[in-house]
């Protein structure tokens, strides 16, 4: 079978490929429509099975390269990488490192060896997330009501896994956040830190659903966020801004898988990247 099903609204930023076909004989379509989620130390990349599509009696595979990305001056690098090859129209480029910006592109090679040129370029940042973590209402169970996206515990400014998702005392200060229980027996993410805001994901949807943690791609709008409480969903999406205490914003994202009486049990991504444009108030075009 040759699809594969990303339940997610798949990330990726335009940037420019202008290389030309090789090989002998004619070469397959450029692929089109390349985009990227972005995963823990991987990027799950898909395009349009256009190539195949054109001729499958032609077709032999596709090849996937990568590069390094400038963030600052929002270009690819020069010297590009095999990742690996696929007959499928997707990829899952692993054994990444969070944090650390790439370009993805690909190619489709005909079994006469031609190669068409690469399609246009996307960039993609892995970062750290979990599954199924359960933080208690403060009112419940104070002790695990809070949660710090990440706190650097040592002072040297990197991230280490040691110090990602915290579950600490919604009573203590440094929290991001802690979980509220309102007189009704409703449940709020209440931002705590000072500098920490929130905001929904999905603001089309009436409970702003996101079929999943992934579906997360770049932050809303920065006059969007909020420093008040925000009710707890299932299945909604949130994202966090937060002070990196370097000049840069941080941005995690929360998806809750269940809202209980005195519990949510949640799934959160964080970018370690300072500054990258994953879970950023603004999307960097494409050069």
């Amino acid at each position: 079978m040759r699809t594969w099903v990303v339940a997610a609204v798949l990330l990726g930023v335009a940037a420019c490929s202008s290389d030309n076909s090789t090989g002998p004989g004619t070469a397959p379509p450029v692929p089109t429509n390349l985009v990227g989620t972005s995963l823990d130390g991987a990027v799950a990349l898909t395009w349009d099975d256009n190539a195949f599509q054109a001729d499958p009696n032609g077709f032999q595979n596709y090849r996937i390269y990568s590069t390094s990305f400038n963030l600052d001056q929002n270009t690819c690098g020069s010297t590009w990488n095999l990742e690996g090859t696929t007959v499928a129209p997707e990829f899952i480029a692993s054994a990444l490192t969070n944090g650390v910006p790439l370009c993805f592109a690909v190619s489709a090679m005909s079994v006469g060896g031609a190669e068409s040129a690469r399609s246009a370029s996307r960039n993609d940042t892995p970062r750290p997330d979990a599954r199924n973590v359960v933080i208690y209402t403060r009112q419940d169970k104070p002790a695990a009501s809070g949660f710090r996206f990440w706190d650097d515990l040592n002072g040297d400014h990197a991230v280490q896994a040691s110090e990602l998702g915290l579950i600490r005392s919604g009573n203590d200060a440094s929290v991001d956040f802690s979980l509220e229980k309102d007189p009704n027996g409703f449940l709020f993410f209440a931002p705590k830190r000072a500098g920490v805001s929130i905001t929904y994901y999905n603001t089309s949807d009436p409970l702003h659903f996101v079929p999943d943690l992934t579906s997360i791609d770049i932050a809303p709008a920065a006059d969007q966020f909020v420093s008040n409480w925000l009710q707890a969903i299932p299945g909604a999406g949130y994202v966090f801004q937060m002070p990196g205490g370097d000049g840069f914003a941080r941005f995690g994202a929360l998806r809750p898988q269940h809202v209980g009486q005195t519990f949510v049990i949640v799934d959160w991504s964080y970018q370690t990247d300072p500054g990258n444009p994953e879970l950023r108030v603004v999307r960097r075009s494409g050069s």
